[in-house]
């Protein structure tokens, strides 16, 4: 392998190409990013066919090797997303910058005065698995947010983001900013991963999006910081005090609405006091909704469900799957929770103010919801335009990742000649 070819040398230039544009970007006004932002919107649906064309073969590639059929989903572009993907990035230019807001500021006694401003990381490294709207999302969260961007996408999408990059970076060039703000990682070799996470001093942080696997062989290899966005185990409680009809369809959207997606529901957790009731009529309506469910033993003894293992109580389906599990109170649900939650997303549903404060206060994870679907956990649904991902650490940030969440922030004190 030349010089040219090594993944280390590769990833070194394109980060040092990175880090010359993050000082260009750094002092774009929002005028500048917000016209980047539109053109690269613009630039996606009017090259859509190109990029329509190039993912087709991903698609082909990967159902010719039998990948599931949830994972093809989340390869898959349509018309459809790939608007949704254009207008995610005009919501993006319509947000606030992040850039230079006052966090705090004060007048010291001595006559100093200080202010904490939000700053741009610089550069970034996307490390994600197959959904190539990752790839504009991520390049237009960063674009706002001063942030030059290194993406290195999975090889199964790898024609469908060589073709995505290629079109938001003319886009880039074309509104004034420099095209280097946006660059792919080559996916032919894992390498470029490895490089990658060892590129410490190129790359100011890492944020992995994808499987348990991924994440947590970024986070244990990488030398270079790590944002961790989380696996979703995500836990919707019914408590006895819940309005029913309203429980059937919550349960229902946050386990079907879409399953290949970190907040769909993946574990019930149901009050004993509902097990003759309300128990037997989720069950029926999750299966006749294609559902498969892993049940203890309580749950077992319905027909059509699965016995339930440790390892199906903990797991993170993203399938038309969902263990489910009868306890006997609050508390009973809340140490399940704390037993197998990857701390992503968890849900109670109940009328019993008493029962909803405890949950709350009790669980320990990046977001809680009280009568309502997991699915709100979402950058988009709560008003932060599109994310870089769902942050299930407690460092830096937690929960949906918007423009703030990509950003540090230093400290400005103006002086009038002081000396200490």
């Amino acid at each position: 392998m030349t010089d040219a070819q090594d993944p280390t040398q590769t990833v070194a230039d394109l980060a040092t190409r990175a880090r010359e544009a993050s000082y260009d970007l750094a002092l774009a006004t929002r005028g500048a990013k917000d016209a980047a932002l539109h053109a690269m919107a613009d630039a996606l649906l009017a090259r859509g066919t190109e990029v329509l064309a190039a993912n087709a073969d991903d698609v082909a590639r990967a159902e010719a090797d039998g990948t599931p059929a949830n994972v093809v989903d989340r390869l898959r572009l349509t018309d459809e997303r790939l608007a949704g993907m254009a207008q995610g990035l005009r919501d993006v230019a319509g947000l606030p910058d992040p850039v230079g807001e006052v966090v705090r500021g004060s007048t010291l006694a001595n006559g100093l005065e200080l202010r904490q401003v939000r700053v741009p990381f610089g550069v970034v490294g996307m490390i994600y698995e197959a959904r190539p709207n990752v790839t504009a999302d991520a390049a237009g969260i960063c674009l706002k947010s001063g942030n030059a961007v290194l993406l290195r996408g999975s090889g199964s999408a790898a024609a469908s983001n060589a073709a995505i990059v290629t079109v938001l970076r003319d886009a880039v060039a074309g509104a004034g900013l420099p095209a280097d703000a946006v660059q792919l990682v080559p996916a032919e070799t894992r390498e470029t991963v490895k490089a990658l996470m060892r590129a410490r001093g190129l790359v100011d942080v890492l944020i992995p999006r994808g499987g348990a696997g991924l994440i947590q062989s970024v986070v244990d290899e990488s030398t270079v910081p790590v944002i961790e966005t989380g696996v979703g185990n995500c836990h919707v409680y019914v408590d006895a005090s819940a309005d029913l009809d309203q429980a059937l369809a919550v349960v229902l959207n946050a386990k079907t609405h879409r399953t290949s997606v970190c907040n769909s529901a993946e574990s019930l957790l149901v009050h004993a006091g509902l097990a003759e009731t309300f128990l037997p009529r989720v069950v029926t309506a999750l299966q006749d909704a294609g559902v498969t469910v892993h049940g203890d033993e309580v749950v077992a003894a319905l027909p059509g469900v699965v016995p339930a293992t440790d390892d199906d109580h903990a797991r993170e389906y993203l399938s038309l799957d969902i263990s489910a599990a009868v306890v006997a109170d609050v508390d009973a649900a809340v140490a399940h929770i704390r037993r197998f939650s990857s701390g992503h997303t968890e849900a109670v549903l109940a009328r019993d103010l008493d029962v909803t404060r405890r949950f709350v206060a009790a669980v320990d994870s990046a977001a809680v919801l009280v009568n309502a679907s997991t699915r709100f956990t979402d950058g988009g649904e709560l008003g932060f335009g599109a994310e870089i991902g769902i942050s299930t650490q407690k460092l830096h940030a937690r929960g949906p990742m918007g423009l703030p969440e990509m950003t540090s922030t230093k400290y400005v004190v103006t002086g009038d000649g002081h000396v200490r």
